[in-house]
């Protein structure tokens, strides 16, 4: 190392350098046994030195790809999956593709950065754009994607599932320094180096970042459309649920300001719940997430709420979550509760807001707020602070969400850089605000992400608020929510009078994956459009709901844990469909002594863990011959769900990764 760093010198940094900073280490052949670690140190140099504008507009006298386009993309695909085979047991020389262009790469090592900026060093300029290519299609089915169909490296894509369940990033490379995460949408156009990836994406360490994966996804059926119910709570707010907090407010001679809690009068109503959840099953057949705004729901109903919906088979739950003021020393968090109902009970992630509320004289004025909050003071809500992070929730099918609070959609931080370059499936953002107009800040907010990377957006909003919303000269306006995609645009979703909720359809459509560097475009990532809308009318009493087929408690893991057991029965599935041979040797990889987690210094399971997983092991194992995948969903499906409750979980999740699987294959190559 030191010798790499002794090449910083009045010529500047170089590639060695440069990768001894990031990684710690010099340049050895042993980084290309983990693809991401390589990812992140060339990404790196591409992206500190704006090189990625060479694979659209190379120097002159230079052409990108090399050799020509019309093998480029099969030439990187091939030896990518030779890479993640070989990265398993690399015993032997890896890809011809791999080993030339990492060879150019160590020749040219003392380039410095400004050569490889103007592109006088091309050589390494084409090894790295080359490396990138490969380390990022080696990144394909691990996250986000819709099988891009591969024949081997299982166990090195099983590995890198567990490695991001446990730091937050595929390399191995500290995550104080970077991190390389999954992307699930690519832009469309123009160049950056974002553009220059489909499967992987760079970041720095200003967020931290929680990779989750649950078997959710309605049973025996594919995973064509969604029902989501949007409680646009309170339907009123008063005045007097916007508090001062006494003697909060400072500075009173020079722009004074202070703080207040929102504290609804209106009672959560757990009964018009069920009611709006009868009359909603009136409608469509299943329910199958429901959504409540911006400090919605008390904390204590938190529990009441999961049990209600899960009698009625809705499988997630997004909820602007509650506190009230306790101490003046320690104001009340405001986050986004996320519950996803797997059988019998619900696996909880949390999402916390970042920018806490302002709201000033034109605000006050809009809300019509003056007899609670004085106009001349600048009130801040009440509400903690915490450090930046990010919860990214993969559900099924490459379906990515992320849910935020109010502002977090807004501001220009590393949380909104984080999330475009992500590129998730859908951005759900609860408020407490105004209608949700086309004309105002969420849609403007929402249409930078439908247009680049291609996220689809929706946005809630309380009723109360937007009929409190009344600017002068302005409309009334019932436009509770928002929704924008980059298929079909923009819509405005108001609640009808009277309605207490809006039942909106989504379709799931397959989205497409661009790559700036020359390779094909592929329809393997997942897209929503909006197929109805439809207030709900509740229903005047509720008949005893019979209840929903039982599986297991989430409760049985932690977040982690689940993610792990998840990411696991999906390369199980994927390797039955598509190799079968290979997958004794995974399932070895899968069990609790296996030994590859001490190589990526990752922590033994846990005994929880360990028993999910020896058991997702023993089903697999348990049976053999032809149409193995039918034959072990047909076990799963007879065997009893009873019994320990980590080992009940494993097998639900190993069932849904292969129903998964089964139901897009057409009718005639099923069992």
């Amino acid at each position: 190392m030191d010798g790499a760093r002794e090449a910083v010198g009045s010529a500047g940094p170089t590639v060695a350098s440069l990768w001894a900073e990031v990684t710690d280490h010099d340049l050895h052949d042993q980084d290309l046994q983990w693809p991401p670690d390589v990812f992140a140190g060339v990404g790196t140099v591409l992206r500190r030195t704006h090189a990625y504008r060479f694979a659209v507009s190379p120097p002159p006298g230079r052409a990108w790809p090399p050799n020509g386009s019309e093998r480029w993309n099969s030439s990187v695909c091939g030896a990518a999956e030779q890479w993640a085979a070989w990265a398993e047991a690399p015993d032997g020389p890896p890809p011809a593709l791999v080993a030339g262009a990492w060879q150019a790469l160590l020749d040219g090592a003392d380039a410095t950065l400004e050569d490889i900026a103007d592109g006088r060093a091309w050589s390494v300029c084409e090894a790295l754009l080359t490396l990138l290519a490969l380390s990022d299609e080696t990144c394909a089915g691990i996250a986000g994607a819709v099988d891009p169909v591969r024949t081997a490296g299982y166990r090195y894509r099983g590995r890198a599932g567990e490695l991001l369940a446990r730091t937050g990033s595929l390399s191995r490379v500290p995550t104080h320094r970077l991190r390389v995460l999954p992307k699930v949408r690519t832009p469309p156009g123009g160049i950056s180096f974002r553009s220059l990836s489909r499967y992987a994406c760079l970041r720095g360490p200003e967020v931290d970042v929680a990779w989750r994966k649950v078997p959710a996804r309605r049973s025996g059926v594919a995973q064509q459309r969604s029902n989501v119910l949007l409680m646009p709570w309170p339907l009123r707010v008063r005045q007097r649920d916007f508090r001062p907090l006494p003697g909060s407010v400072q500075r009173t001679q020079d722009e004074p300001f202070g703080t207040f809690e929102f504290a609804p009068a209106e009672q959560f109503d757990l009964g018009l719940v069920e009611r709006i959840l009868r009359g909603a099953l009136d409608e469509v057949d299943r329910v199958d997430a429901v959504v409540f705004p911006e400090s919605c729901v008390p904390v204590g109903e938190l529990g009441a709420v999961e049990s209600l919906l899960g009698r009625y088979g809705v499988g997630v739950l997004l909820a602007g979550a509650r506190e009230t003021t306790t101490a003046t020393d320690q104001p009340p968090a405001n986050w986004v509760h996320l519950g996803v109902h797997i059988g019998g009970g619900w696996a909880h992630y949390r999402q916390n807001k970042h920018h806490r509320w302002f709201l000033d004289d034109s605000q006050i004025n809009n809300y019509h707020l003056a007899g609670a909050l004085h106009p001349s003071v600048r009130w801040w809500e009440a509400m903690a602070v915490p450090r930046r992070s990010l919860q990214f929730l993969e559900l099924s099918e490459g379906l990515t969400v992320v849910a935020v609070v109010c502002e977090d959609l807004a501001r220009l931080d590393e949380v909104a850089e984080l999330i475009r370059d992500v590129g998730p499936t859908l951005v759900v953002t609860i408020l407490l605000d105004g209608p949700q107009l086309a004309s105002r800040w969420t849609a403007r907010y929402a249409s930078v992400l439908a247009d680049d990377p291609g996220t689809a957006v929706l946005t809630l909003t309380s009723h109360g608020m937007v009929q409190r919303s009344r600017p002068v000269g302005a409309p009334p306006s019932n436009v509770v929510a928002l929704w924008k995609d980059p298929t079909r645009g923009l819509r405005e979703i108001s609640l009808g009078s009277g309605a207490p909720a809006v039942l909106m359809s989504m379709a799931v459509t397959r989205a497409r994956r661009r790559c700036a560097d020359g390779r094909t475009p592929l329809d393997n990532a997942t897209g929503l459009v909006v197929a109805g809308v439809h207030d709900v009318v509740p229903a005047q009493e509720v008949v005893p709901h019979a209840g929903v087929e039982r599986t297991v408690s989430g409760s049985a893991l932690d977040a982690v844990d689940l993610t792990i057991v998840t990411s696991w029965a999906d390369a199980v599935a994927e390797a039955l469909e598509h190799s079968p041979e290979h997958v004794d040797e995974l399932v070895a990889e899968v069990r609790p002594e296996a030994g590859w987690r001490r190589d990526l210094d990752l922590p033994e399971p846990s005994q929880r863990l360990a028993h999910a997983l020896t058991a997702l092991g023993d089903a697999v194992a348990g049976v053999h011959g032809p149409a193995r995948d039918e034959a072990l969903l047909h076990a799963l499906r007879e065997g009893s769900a009873d019994g320990d409750a980590p080992v009940a979980l494993a097998r639900a999740a190993l069932r849904v990764a292969l129903e998964a699987r089964r139901d897009v294959r057409p009718p005639a190559s099923r069992g």
